[in-house]
Parts: structure tokens; C-alpha cells; sequence
């Protein structure tokens, strides 16, 4: 099926400090990309102004008070798809995230040759409030894992999927960690294209104040401990 629109969903919980170079990154991508795309952010519990903003950054906000990232996924995801799923890819990131310019338009190849389902790769902005020992660490375990898993990681900042397809798996779990590999598995399940594609990395903050309890923060906290 050809795609002819793009929505991309970017949940965000108290992220007026990194939003607007999101937001600004992803201009960039829109700029390349051949067909019309809808950016919202979810504005997810937010006390500091975020919604404010991303109106600014001329995207659609959503507001919900969930504090939990599937569900803050899941609402947008919904918002996107009020004109129906036919034609429509949804591309997922982070506010704490930077797309590389050719983000959609890859995306839309792998899309064009058969995909259902494309996940990236990431790249850290800044270690500087690390100890020096960790990024080393950080860099050679995820080499190896992408080297050595059959699918490679899965990021929810660097992710898209046929909007029918995730209709078809049952879209973002209410999960607040981990809802991005759940998809997949879910996308896998019912046999549809899963393609992993580590060329162009999203570029992503390394702050230890993760929003997730268990994500990408406290991985790195955790491997920190370890190096």
C-alpha cells in the first residue's frame, strides 16, 4: 500500500529545555519528505511548557495526565489516526531527540520495498556527566549487540510502522518502559516485514534524570555501575 501522509508522535513529560531542537531536527526531516506530515507531541503531565512550545514549533499537542510513555504513545498514535489508518506511516521519537534530515525519507523507502515496520539505531549528544570510563563501555556493548542480535535494538525514538499494521498488532502496550520493543514483537507476531536499518542514528541525550524508570537513563546508570 502506498503511503501518502506521515504523523509523527513524539511523547514528552517536562522537555521545554530539549523539545525545541527536537522539534527544529524534525523540521529538517519534514523538509525531504515527498508527502504531507502531521507532528504531535504529547504533552504528558507536564508542570514547565512544553505544550506551549510545541504550538510554537507548529505542532498538534495532546494533552494527558498518564506519566507513563506507552499510553502517552498510544494517545497520539490515536490522534494521528482520526482520519483513518489507509496510506498513513506513523513515525515515533523522542523529545529528548534529534532525527538525522533523511529520518522520514528512509523510513518511506524501506516502506516502498515492502517494510511494515522499520526501527534505527541511536547515538548519544554528550557524555559529559559521566564518568570517562563509561562511554567506551556503552559504544562496545552496543556494537556487539547490534552485530550479534538478529533484529538489533529497538528504540521508541527511532521507530516507524504502517499505521494498519499496528492496528493489526494492537499498537503501544500501557507500559512505562519497554513499549517499543513490545510493538515489534507484537508487529512480528502477526508476520508482517520488520526491517532494522542502523544507518542515520538518531542522536539522543544521555542525561542521568531519565523520564522512563527504566529506560534508556537507567541503562546507563546501571552499566556506569558496572564499568
Amino acid at each position: 500500500m502506498t503511503i501518502r501522509r506521515i504523523a509523527v508522535v513524539v511523547p514528552a513529560h517536562n522537555e521545554s529545555r530539549l523539545l525545541p531542537a527536537c522539534l527544529t531536527a524534525l523540521h529538517h526531516a519534514i523538509a525531504r519528505s515527498p508527502v504531507p506530515v502531521l507532528t504531535v507531541v504529547v504533552a504528558d503531565d507536564c508542570t514547565d511548557g512544553t505544550a506551549r512550545l510545541a504550538l510554537a514549533g507548529h505542532a498538534e499537542v495532546i494533552v494527558v495526565e498518564e506519566r507513563n510513555v506507552g499510553r502517552a504513545r498510544a494517545a497520539g498514535v490515536a490522534h494521528a489516526l482520526r482520519d483513518g489508518p489507509d496510506d498513513l506511516w506513523l513515525a515515533s521519537t523522542d523529545a529528548d531527540s534529534r532525527v538525522p534530515p533523511n529520518w522520514l525519507l528512509r523510513q518511506l523507502r524501506h516502506a516502498e520495498h515492502g517494510a511494515d515496520l522499520v526501527t534505527g539505531t541511536v547515538e548519544v549528544d554528550d557524555w559529559s556527566a559521566w564518568p570517562d570510563p563509561l562511554p567506551s563501555a556503552y559504544e562496545r556493548r552496543y556494537r556487539e549487540s547490534v552485530a550479534g542480535a538478529r533484529h538489533g535494538h529497538i528504540h521508541g525514538a527511532n521507530l516507524g510502522v504502517r499505521a494498519t499494521t499496528y492496528l493489526a498488532a494492537g499498537g503501544f502496550p500501557a507500559l512505562t518502559c519497554d513499549e517499543d520493543r513490545t510493538l515489534v514483537t507484537r508487529v512480528r507476531a502477526t508476520g508482517a516485514r520488520v526491517i532494522t536499518d542502523a544507518r542515520d542514528p538518531v542522536r539522543t541525550s544521555a542525561r542521568p534524570d531519565g523520564r522512563a524508570p527504566h529506560g534508556f537513563a537507567a541503562h546507563l546508570l546501571t552499566l556506569s555501575a558496572e564499568s
